[in-house]
């Protein structure tokens, strides 16, 4: 535990650092902490400690923690595939999806979404390599997914997220989070309204801060190797 507690604000001074040092406001960047395969007592021992956010890829071990935590009004981000047949659930337990990727994924989640009182928050998955293990989907094909999401009942289009290719040279790192970023920027031109760029992981997040980053997922920085 204190391990976990010592990451944490280890984390978050870091971000402050980055904010200053790429001279973003004080405050933009937010943690969203990755719990997948961490106990339920992990997630309530950072969440004591001031974090809100968790994010889980997989969602039969997410419903469990989110049962077992109820109490504690977590809000939680779901950063896994969807699958057709999990869309319901999925939609009905999490704030956030940040994997979109399909139209047709998307309805199914407005459509579960609707038996709930708030629209749920939705994020597009931007592809950028061809690694086929990966979803997502390419920066030339979000913007006819952006205008078909725009109008969609019970969803709130917020922004972009990204997993971009494993690569240790800092400016290579930041060229590719570059790329998500200008495609942010000429997205909200033509009227979009994005708030939201989730960009950077453990291994990443000073060059995702410093392309624009607004929310960094972070797991092994936290929980240490899996």
């Amino acid at each position: 535990m204190t391990d976990l507690l010592t990451n944490f604000h280890t984390i978050l001074q870091r971000i402050q650092v980055c904010e200053q040092k790429y001279h973003r406001t004080t405050g933009s960047v937010s943690l969203l902490a990755v719990s997948k395969t961490h106990a339920p007592t992990l997630i309530a021992t950072l969440h004591d400690a001031g974090q809100q956010s968790f994010a889980e890829n997989y969602l039969q071990e997410a419903l469990v923690k989110i049962s077992a935590l109820q109490e504690k009004r977590l809000i939680w981000h779901y950063i896994g595939p969807i699958q057709s047949n999990k869309a319901k659930e999925i939609a009905q337990n999490f704030s956030w999806v940040q994997t979109v990727c399909r139209l047709k994924e998307a309805k199914l989640l407005s459509q579960y979404r609707a038996f709930n009182e708030s629209p749920l928050n939705i994020c597009i998955q931007i592809k950028l390599d061809d690694n086929p293990k990966k979803s997502g989907i390419s920066l030339e094909e979000a913007p006819t997914l952006v205008d078909s999401l725009q109008s969609m009942p019970h969803l709130k289009l917020r922004g972009l997220m990204t997993i971009p290719p494993l690569v240790e040279d800092f400016e290579r790192q930041r060229e590719y989070y570059r790329e998500v970023c200008n495609l942010f920027t000429t997205l909200n031109a033509y009227g979009a309204q994005l708030d939201t760029l989730s960009m950077g992981m453990t291994h990443d997040f000073e060059a995702a801060i410093a392309e624009g980053a607004t929310i960094i997922r972070i797991g092994t920085g936290l929980f240490g190797p899996r």
